[in-house]
């Protein structure tokens, strides 16, 4: 049941709460799912909601007056896209009312040993986030990758100029991991975020990933989790 608006819940903890992104990227998501989960993210106090770019202007004005960030992806899904087309993209959320960009990082790319490619993409989407004010997390779809991969596409984030690293985009082979936040953050250092997405349901979970070192949580089940924290 969604609480009338300027009516909070009571009893959960807030400082988790504001470490989560509430994601809504179905792509079958409908305008009315966009509202509710923005209605949410202000009456729970998340730190951003996450919806896919054609939403992010409606998902600006519902947040409007709020400290709830606007974040939406860019290259999403796959990060195979030309770096024209995700400064393009990036660009244009921005313009429309989006403050966080979560941008994938071209995969395939890096798997190639193409690092200057990657990095020099990355940047190219860091420079359009930083001149808006905005910030850029790098998705490095860690399924995909081996340990020693992983850790080359964190330094050519931290190189680069990102703001975060995160674990997955959710429609991988597989989400987020104990193991990955932990090199992630073991490479990043406390110089960089570590955002933990894909696969997280409980506050058990959430949990997990911030004892290895996620500062910021990517979930749909934000409000079920949340209310758990109410014991």
């Amino acid at each position: 049941m969604i609480l009338s608006e300027g009516e909070p819940p009571s009893g959960f903890d807030r400082v988790i709460a504001a470490t989560i992104d509430h994601t809504m990227l179905n792509p079958g998501a409908t305008r009315a799912d966009i509202v509710q989960v923005c209605r949410e993210a202000r009456q729970y106090g998340f730190a951003s909601v996450c919806v896919n770019p054609y939403w992010a202007g409606l998902a600006a004005a519902e947040l409007s007056g709020s400290a709830v960030a606007v974040s939406t992806v860019c290259g999403f899904p796959f990060g195979a896209g030309t770096t024209e087309a995700k400064r393009t993209e990036a660009a244009a959320a921005l313009r429309t009312g989006a403050r966080e960009i979560d941008m994938v990082l071209n995969v395939g790319a890096l798997r190639s040993g193409e690092y200057d490619s990657v990095r020099l993409d990355i940047r190219a989407v860091a420079e359009v986030c930083h001149n808006a004010g905005a910030l850029l997390k790098v998705i490095l779809e860690t399924a995909l990758l081996d340990d020693g991969q992983k850790t080359i596409a964190c330094k050519l984030a931290m190189a680069a100029g990102a703001d975060f690293v995160k674990t997955s985009t959710g429609f991988g082979p597989a989400g987020a991991t104990v193991h990955d936040v932990s090199l992630m953050r073991s490479v990043v250092g406390p110089e960089m975020g570590v955002k933990a997405a894909g696969g997280i349901r409980t506050l058990d979970d959430l949990k997990k990933m911030a004892a290895a070192g996620a500062n910021r949580i990517g979930t749909s089940a934000s409000v079920r989790i949340v209310k758990a924290t109410a014991g």
